[in-house]
């Protein structure tokens, strides 16, 4: 078997340093002409990591996308990454994913990390914190915002889920079962809660039930969405059904609903958000809003292989219809 050439190999064969070769490869710092010539020819003369490394010289491209995942616990994200690599893979571009709640509790900067690697763009997945870092990642690549209404710098595309029609498909599903007293857990601030929240109240006013709202907020995450639930179940009246503002709440829930000696749907009905791998189980099998990731993280792809060709197109606002999934975690009340 031949030995696959490594950057020593090409240093040697160059006739300079190991950093040099890697400046070179990168494309950044001040190299002199006659050394880049010369590491270019040794790259290509031992084949240098198949000529990926070669590509990257002579097209001044790196043929890889950052992917940026707000949190890697919640899998809400998995068809949206999924549709997003084939479309990718399908260009010829290999996506580099990254966790930012992860790499931001050791204190360095993915953002940071994915620029030196000189990627040809980011897609960033759901809503990460609004950093410098952030802002100013987006405004030196092609950047599309996947899952979050809101985009960190005005030249970024974004995808994702009309989250007010999601939250009113909710409620109009309860308000068909014939529940009344249905409450909502919430995210507080963050933009996807907020409109999630507003979809519900609207529904809930045009319905004549505005006596009836209510919403104890969480935190989008399983624990959160047990605490909500403890707090909202122990009301007495109690709701006989809930609205979660994603599936790990609604997972939350669930436990807390047990943790009570109360049946879903029998005592409880729960309606989740984002239809996940999870919800589409068939021992949990979560009533859930399907907010067409898969669909979008297609569209992400699409629009970013579109703006690497050709950087000077308009920014474009992409709005996916959410549709119901109905399973077995809602029913009628009892009487």
């Amino acid at each position: 078997m031949t030995k696959r050439a490594t950057i020593r190999d090409v240093a040697a064969l160059a006739g300079v340093s190991k950093s040099v070769v890697s400046l070179v490869l990168r494309g950044t710092g001040y190299v002199s002409a006659g050394k880049r010539d010369a590491v270019t020819a040794a790259v290509h003369q031992l084949d240098y990591r198949t000529n990926a490394a070669a590509r990257t010289l002579t097209e001044a491209r790196s043929y890889t996308v950052g992917v940026v995942l707000n949190d890697l616990r919640n899998p809400w994200f998995v068809d949206a990454v999924d549709g997003l690599n084939a479309v990718l893979n399908q260009n010829g571009l290999q996506m580099l994913l990254g966790d930012h709640r992860l790499d931001s509790r050791g204190g360095s900067s993915l953002l940071g990390k994915l620029l030196e690697m000189n990627v040809d763009g980011l897609v960033l997945v759901g809503t990460l914190p609004q950093t410098e870092d952030l802002i100013t990642a987006v405004g030196q690549v092609p950047t599309v915002v996947l899952g979050a209404p809101e985009a960190p710098h005005p030249s970024a595309d974004v995808v994702t889920g009309d989250n007010e029609a999601g939250a009113q498909l909710a409620v109009q599903h309860l308000v068909d079962l014939r529940h009344r007293r249905i409450a909502h857990i919430g995210a507080g601030p963050s933009p996807v809660g907020r409109a999630r929240r507003a979809g519900y109240e609207r529904a809930m006013l045009a319905h004549g039930l505005g006596e009836y709202v209510l919403t104890v907020d969480g935190d989008f995450t399983e624990a959160g969405g047990h605490a909500a639930g403890l707090a909202l179940l122990g009301l007495d009246p109690r709701p006989t059904a809930i609205f979660a503002v994603n599936d790990m709440t609604a997972f939350g829930l669930l436990s807390a609903a047990d943790a009570l000696g109360l049946a879903v749907p029998d005592d409880l009905s729960i309606v989740g958000y984002d239809n996940t791998p999870t919800a589409r189980m068939q021992h949990i099998s979560l009533t859930s809003i399907d907010n067409a990731d898969g669909r979008s993280g297609r569209r992400a792809g699409e629009l970013l292989v579109a703006r690497l060709a050709n950087p000077g197109l308009a920014r474009s606002i992409t709005l996916h219809e959410p549709t119901l999934a109905a399973r077995g975690s809602s029913r009628p009340p009892r009487p």
